[in-house]
């Protein structure tokens, strides 16, 4: 029997952040095993990813259910029957529920492509988090892997690192560029720092 923390990836598109976890297991990650990786978009890429490297799939779209406690409950099904112990989210694009996070205390991550708490909340996501950094004339943007709680992106902070914006960006390049340099780095060392402290009892 595995002592790693068995960990379930919630996905909605590319799933280039999944990417970056699966080619750093047995490197960088050593702690938690990804066991399931579970789509909101049948249609998603990452889907793909998960299959090519032997993961275990779900898809639970919001748009079939009625719900958004239905929208859960298909959630919570398909992590107890995997016995999921850990949740990483690497650009999940629906909502989970306070009542939902509560029962994951300390137990979801997510990555988030700002140094919060800068260009963060509600709204802040994708391209848009990019174009506000670049409407607000800062010089240094970057990523933040922090836990999730019932406020958006209000979590305490496990890793930041800082990207710098230089002339002539725009959010497709600056998002690629903090992708490269800080995501893609972050969420592997922040799923085992998280692991860790599962396995740890803390």
């Amino acid at each position: 029997m595995s002592d790693k923390v068995r960990t379930a990836v919630f996905v909605s598109g590319g799933g280039t952040n999944l990417q970056a976890l699966i080619d750093a297991r047995g490197s960088v990650i050593k702690s938690c095993e990804l066991s399931l990786v579970l789509s909101s978009n049948p249609g998603a890429f990452a889907l793909k990813r998960a299959e090519a490297a032997g993961i275990d799939t779900a898809v639970v779209s919001r748009r079939d259910c009625s719900s958004q406690a239905e929208f859960e409950e298909r959630i919570s099904a398909e992590l107890a029957s995997r016995g999921i112990e850990m949740i990483i989210l690497a650009g999940f694009m629906s909502i989970l529920s306070a009542d939902f996070t509560a029962k994951w205390p300390l137990r979801i991550i997510n990555v988030h492509p700002s140094l919060i708490p800068s260009f963060c909340g509600k709204g802040f996501y994708g391209l848009r988090v990019h174009e506000a950094a670049l409407a607000y004339g800062v010089k240094v943007t970057g990523a933040t892997v922090h836990y999730v709680n019932e406020i958006p992106d209000g979590g305490r902070i496990i890793l930041q690192k800082a990207v710098e914006i230089l002339d002539g960006d725009t959010p497709e390049v600056l998002q690629k560029r903090v992708m490269e340099q800080a995501e893609w780095i972050l969420l592997p060392e922040a799923a085992e720092i998280a692991a860790g402290r599962i396995r740890n009892g803390d």
